[in-house]
């Protein structure tokens, strides 16, 4: 069973940093791919960085590529999102996702459909101050 719960998300002033957790509490961990999302008041849902299960690659959205850095701790069943330069449209309530199989072998593009992921945390609100 997966089961995700994220934490770290607050307010803070553009140009901060903020880093968003997201843990696991099933045993399956290891085994997927895992991802973030985000959705902005009046807009659909968005892919911002995925990270696979074998060799922890790293993707990303155009939109935060060279702020965001995702990365994963299988031995405490986590991943996380480090966010810096962070800007008002940021602002969003952001998703941790993780993938319907095990040992996936998406990559590419593939990291960033939604299609994949099945299970999802409860979201955790970042909001920016410009």
């Amino acid at each position: 069973q997966v089961q995700l719960v994220e934490s770290g998300g607050g307010l803070v002033q553009a140009g901060g940093s903020l880093r968003l957790s997201c843990t696991d509490s099933g045993s399956t961990f290891s085994r997927r791919n895992m991802g973030w999302f985000r959705q902005a008041p009046g807009k659909e849902r968005e892919f911002v960085a995925a990270i696979t299960w074998g060799d922890a690659r790293p993707y990303y959205a155009d939109s935060v590529k060279g702020r965001f850095t995702i990365s994963r701790e299988n031995a405490k069943n986590t991943v996380y999102l480090q966010m810096n330069s962070l800007k008002s449209e940021d602002t969003a309530v952001y998703y941790c996702t993780a993938a319907g199989g095990i040992f996936s072998s998406a990559q590419g593009r593939a990291m960033g459909d939604g299609v994949q992921y099945t299970f999802w945390g409860q979201g955790t609100q970042v909001t920016v101050s410009s």
